[in-house]
């Protein structure tokens, strides 16, 4: 009898279990063309790759791109490989409104600065359609405050010894605004034992 935890890494690889909250939701029920934004070497787009989503990938490591490829190769072997290319998420080379949903997990926290910041989300915003969804988890300071003080839109060094560019809830209400968008959930935010918070940001970009 295989067990439950071999069944679930065969359909859905090692996905973020937030992406997989979403999925169960219904999310991508009727959002066919997702983009991994920071998609390494694939580990969240194995459930799409497998159920006939078309799928896109950026990374900017050049060797994780090459195994996303073969994983689609393997996967979804009608798809084209070239929708997944090393590259910047400053500068996505997919047009405007041309992905019904976007996923950015663990990647927007590496921004230089606030305006580096500000492009790879204004280019996610763009490629992102009408009606479509964006999902980030990023590092903030929600639930640091008293440890970090004021540092939203810095970058910050954390408890468990990263730096990372962090956000609080007022810059991602701001940023919901400016995308023409609509929180799809609350923000919700996993404090991990004081050390780093990583928070979760849905954004459903307005008809």
């Amino acid at each position: 009898m295989t067990r439950p935890s071999v069944e679930l890494r065969s359909a859905f690889g090692e996905i973020d279990i937030y992406l997989f909250d979403q999925l169960a939701r219904g999310r991508f029920d009727h959002r066919r063309r997702v983009l991994d934004a920071g998609c390494g070497e694939g580990r969240n787009l194995v459930y799409f790759l497998r159920n006939g989503f078309i799928c896109f990938g950026v990374d900017r490591d050049a060797t994780a791109v090459t195994q996303v490829r073969a994983l689609a190769a393997r996967l979804a072997p009608a798809l084209p490989l070239d929708h997944f290319v090393a590259g910047e998420i400053d500068a996505l080379p997919w047009p405007d409104g041309s992905m019904d949903a976007v996923i950015a997990s663990a990647v927007l926290h590496f921004a230089r600065d606030e305006s580096h910041f500000s492009r790879m989300v204004e280019e996610l915003g763009r490629v992102l359609a009408p009606g479509g969804f964006l999902l980030a988890r990023l590092a903030s300071t929600i639930g640091l405050e008293a440890t970090l003080g004021n540092v939203a839109g810095t970058r910050a060094a954390l408890p468990d010894g990263s730096v990372r560019f962090v956000v609080d809830e007022a810059m991602l209400i701001d940023w919901t605004d400016r995308l023409g968008g609509r929180l799809l959930d609350p923000i919700k935010t996993t404090n991990v034992q004081g050390q780093r918070c990583m928070t979760t940001w849905c954004v459903e970009k307005k008809l």
